[in-house]
């Protein structure tokens, strides 16, 4: 088997890397995308999954017709939308068929350049590994998007929320993926600014960020949003009354909407919280000046999401602030991730950190 050259150059890294970059911002733009789809019910629209052929929009007026009998055949249409026109149809058809086509060229954008720099030899064993696991994920996101889809074309006329929320779970995680294997490209030496606690403490905040994001998949999962409009209290209570509805208790965080909604609030808080003392800690440490621009970034994205939460909650989630809501909470991501990755430790740090745990490496 004929070895794969390293890249030789600085040059070569950049480039893969400012790829990958691109292609994040792609994944964030779906996110988003998704986001209004779900925000506007457009998500049912098209019945059929066809990834290889589905590359057209109806293009005549027989295909509109036939397309929308197709709809007219679904739980959605006759519970909901029923005497729908075609005019209206159209209104709600085109936002899915870009959350489509959006897919598509992200898969394009990612898988020709790809195989371009396999044949040009500019990726090594290790980041071909890498890549080819963002390839893969991203191909089984598309198949758990029509899996989450095809759950609201059944008996009920909404997609699960489990099967929404692990869709948002997957983006995420592909999105950190790719962010975290580009800017290891760019910046490949890693420092041990505030020793194990910093990165441990930036760790914690990623995790609590995602978990917050996921926790919000419930709320639109169940339209959760739509329930308890005040803020803090929530029907008059700090604690409202009726959480933990249902049996067994475990359900209750994500089939019950006041439980779900009072999670969410609760892990907002508290990551905002987090946020707050670790920005606290840096400033008081002596970590250097990009950790602590990392860290003023992470509080201020912090702030803004916290503000846009709450508005859109009080104000009956219109669609602008909502999607707003959802961009943000990416982008917060992001600064967690951009955080972590500024305090990540050196080989040698990892080895103390485990050592000071008393775990023994080799």
């Amino acid at each position: 088997m004929t070895e794969i050259a390293r890249p030789d150059t600085e040059r070569q890294l950049r480039i893969i890397a400012y790829w990958l970059l691109g292609v994040a911002a792609m994944v964030f733009m779906m996110v988003v995308i998704g986001g209004v789809t779900r925000l506007t019910e457009s998500g049912l629209s098209m019945v059929h999954w066809r990834p290889v052929t589905g590359w057209l929009p109806p293009l005549t007026e027989a295909r509109w017709e036939e397309v929308f009998a197709a709809y007219r055949t679904s739980p959605e249409y006759r519970e909901v939308n029923a005497g729908m026109t075609l005019a209206e149809f159209k209104g709600i058809f085109w936002l899915e068929y870009i959350h489509r086509l959006w897919g598509r060229l992200m898969g394009i954008a990612f898988f020709v350049p790809f195989v371009t720099f396999l044949m040009m030899k500019w990726v090594d064993r290790r980041l071909a590994v890498k890549l080819l696991i963002m390839f893969v994920l991203g191909g089984l996101q598309g198949v758990l998007g029509w899996y989450m889809v095809k759950s609201g074309l059944v008996d009920r006329p909404d997609v699960s929320q489990y099967r929404l929320t692990a869709h948002l779970g997957a983006a995420l995680l592909i999105y950190g993926y790719i962010l975290w294997v580009a800017w290891g490209l760019l910046f490949p030496k890693p420092h041990d600014a505030a020793g194990g606690l910093g990165w441990r403490f930036a760790a914690s905040l990623c995790a609590m960020i995602a978990l917050t994001i996921l926790s919000g998949g419930f709320v639109a999962g169940l339209n959760a949003g739509f329930a308890y409009n005040t803020f803090p209290l929530m029907d008059g209570e700090l604690i409202p009354e009726h959480l933990f509805a249902l049996s067994p208790l475990a359900i209750n965080f994500f089939e019950d909407v006041t439980t779900v909604q009072f999670t969410h609030r609760v892990l907002a808080i508290t990551t905002f919280a987090m946020v707050v003392v670790f920005w606290l800690v840096v400033r008081g440490s002596g970590c250097d000046k990009s950790v602590r621009h990392a860290s003023h970034l992470l509080l201020g994205i912090a702030a803004l999401q916290v503000t846009l939460g709450i508005s859109t909650l009080v104000l009956y989630v219109p669609l602008p602030l909502a999607a707003a809501h959802q961009a943000v909470a990416v982008l917060l991501l992001t600064a967690g991730l951009w955080t972590a990755f500024q305090l990540r430790p050196s080989r040698q740090g990892r080895a103390a950190i485990a050592a000071g745990m008393g775990i023994v490496t080799k």
